[in-house]
């Protein structure tokens, strides 16, 4: 059966990344190339305060797991023993990863800016979705993994 893409930009993106699918979004190996051995540096877009939410607990886990966190939260002063940063722009090092626990209308932002600082891989929550960021970050090579956990997935892998 055709899948029938309403939203033409997606497909467009599709076709100027040379596929007609994401090529390596959520697939097993990105997930592990991603994820790597730590210590490995994730910084944290939408990091929350309150311990009870996923945005808290899930970086809280990966930094239980040697993973250094970067918060990147602008109305947080500091979160997990680190200090927050009010972008991406002013990390003071290159992540391995950005992990985003934001709404999908900011994730073409997101996209933007990490195209402008050549980061490289981008973990976007459970939950929220936005493909036509994601086909343009692979476009642009930016590794990507969509509505997926990194605390799930690093669970995954280190009991296989």
């Amino acid at each position: 059966m055709p899948i029938i893409l309403a939203n033409s930009s997606f497909f467009d993106a599709c076709l100027e990344s040379g596929t007609h699918r994401l090529f390596g979004m959520n697939e097993p190996e990105t997930i592990r190339v991603m994820l790597g051995t730590p210590p490995r540096t994730i910084a944290v877009i939408g990091l929350s305060a309150n311990p009870a939410k996923p945005s808290h607990y899930v970086p809280a886990y990966m930094q239980q797991h040697g993973y250094r966190i970067l918060p990147v939260n602008p109305a947080v002063g500091s979160v997990l023993g680190e200090r927050c940063y009010g972008s991406l722009a002013e990390l003071p090092i290159k992540p391995d990863i950005v992990n985003v626990f934001r709404l999908p209308k900011y994730i073409p932002g997101i996209v933007d800016e990490m195209l402008q600082l050549g980061f490289e891989n981008l973990w976007v929550q459970l939950g929220i979705v936005n493909m036509e960021a994601a086909a343009r970050a692979e476009a642009r090579g930016i590794r990507v993994v969509m509505d997926q956990c990194i605390m799930v997935e690093h669970r995954h892998l280190t009991t296989l």
